[in-house]
């Protein structure tokens, strides 16, 4: 399944949060990423965010679709993240 992520932590656990997220996802924009995801790699990804977060402050907001190609992304301004990998 295709999955937007977007997350909204305190300060000192972003780091944590982006380091989760970059594991699963490619990153988009500050703290937003995107990707294509199995059910146990999503349901692993929500594990792992909960042992980082406070549920009662942070929020971790995921969009669900069948396929990419089921959602239509418009960029305006520059591209901040790439799906690009070089080797």
């Amino acid at each position: 399944m295709y999955v937007v992520a977007v997350y909204d932590v305190a300060t000192k656990r972003t780091g944590k949060m982006l380091k989760l997220c970059r594991q699963y996802l490619h990153w988009v924009q500050n703290s937003v990423f995107e990707g294509e995801l199995t059910q146990v790699q999503l349901k692993a990804l929500i594990q792992e965010s909960k042992v980082i977060m406070d549920e009662s402050y942070d929020s971790f907001i995921i969009f669900q679709s069948r396929q990419s190609s089921w959602m239509e992304k418009q960029i305006i301004g520059r591209e901040k993240g790439s799906n690009n990998q070089f080797l």
